[in-house]
């Protein structure tokens, strides 16, 4: 592998930090500071669910901007543009301003992720894509952990989490300034666009759904759920972080299953152990076994998607592969538009339990 390969991946690993920590530690941290304001769960589900729409609605703006100003140029311009989102938060006022940063929020974020995932499906090629693409999967959840885990030191009644977040943004975008910007030729703007694959890979984007809607209800208002069963707020987020942090872990014991079983099989066992573990959850909290059953949950439903995205690179390459890693991304945010909807209705109607039932 030639040494810009290597800077090329670096960088795109550095920003799928990026992505992976900021969705991380917001989520979480404007959800705990709405619930300390009083706001109803349904209007917390609101806002959370504006978010995945931004998410969504970026893939009809990435093609043109990329093809009028560059990959690594549009990289970097939504890098900034977070950070400014990510200040604004507690100098805005929650109604209704919040809401239009949250669709920014996602729409920018989202930008970061569908190219720097697009360089890392272009330039893993060869016999180091699966362990390239493990990396990636473990750095993505390590990066989740890494937000409920800074609230938990910095609290949710200052600007100080808010800030810490765009630094953190700002500084890990650096190493996008040394990628080799090739232009972009006209196959470049297919892979951002979602209809056309949807017939070769139908199972493949509901499994990624899937995964999107049990992400986004238990970034949302996992904390938010602990709160409500007597947790404080820096306990709330820890619980969070034993949720993302358990795939960091167990990223590679997947894999190694998906390689050596068929793959829809590993995908149905995740699901399977998601669901069982996600019904345990009242059951075991308030005991030393909720550490450990959060910690399978998100595992495993983040497994869902690691064997899609490995599936994928088995069964497609060149332009169809960065299709279906364009077509992931926008199928994770409708998933997480709704699943922000359907936990804020659930813990609304049924109460706290509402959430992992």
């Amino acid at each position: 592998m030639d040494r810009q390969r290597i800077i090329n991946l670096l960088a795109a690993i550095s920003a799928i930090t990026v992505f992976g920590f900021t969705l991380g530690l917001m989520f979480p941290l404007l959800s705990l500071i709405m619930e300390r304001e009083g706001i109803p769960s349904q209007v917390i589900g609101y806002s959370a669910a504006l978010q995945p729409l931004g998410i969504v609605l970026s893939v009809f703006a990435i093609p043109p901007m990329v093809r009028r100003f560059g990959a690594k140029v549009v990289v970097l311009g939504a890098a900034v543009m977070t950070a400014l989102v990510i200040v604004s938060y507690p100098f805005l006022p929650i109604f209704w301003w919040w809401f239009g940063l949250r669709i920014l929020h996602g729409f920018f974020v989202s930008t970061l992720f569908a190219i720097s995932e697009a360089w890392i499906v272009k330039f893993s090629e060869g016999p180091w894509r699966s362990r390239i693409l493990a990396l990636y999967a473990s750095v993505l959840a390590l990066s989740f952990g890494g937000g409920p885990l800074l609230i938990s030191f910095t609290g949710i009644d200052t600007a100080a989490p808010f800030l810490i977040g765009a630094v953190i943004l700002l500084v890990a975008t650096i190493p996008i300034f040394f990628v080799k910007d090739e232009e972009v030729d006209s196959e470049d703007e297919a892979p951002l666009s979602v209809f056309g694959f949807i017939r070769k890979a139908p199972i493949l984007l509901f499994a990624v759904g899937m995964f999107a809607i049990i992400d986004a209800a238990n970034l949302g208002f996992l904390p938010v759920y602990a709160v409500k069963k007597g947790f404080d707020n820096e306990m709330a987020a820890l619980a969070l972080t034993a949720f993302v942090i358990g795939n960091t872990v167990l990223q590679f014991p997947i894999g190694w299953l998906a390689d050596h079983i068929p793959k829809r099989v590993v995908m149905l066992g995740c699901g399977i152990a998601t669901a069982v573990a996600s019904a345990l959850i009242p059951t075991v909290f308030g005991t030393p076994l909720l550490w450990p059953v959060l910690t399978v949950a998100g595992a495993a439903s983040a497994g869902i998607y690691t064997v899609s995205l490995s599936e994928l690179g088995d069964r497609f390459s060149g332009h169809e592969l960065v299709t279906g890693t364009a077509s992931f991304s926008t199928t994770w945010g409708g998933g997480a538009l709704l699943g922000s909807l359907m936990a804020g209705w659930s813990i609304a109607g049924f109460g706290p339990d509402g959430l992992p039932y």
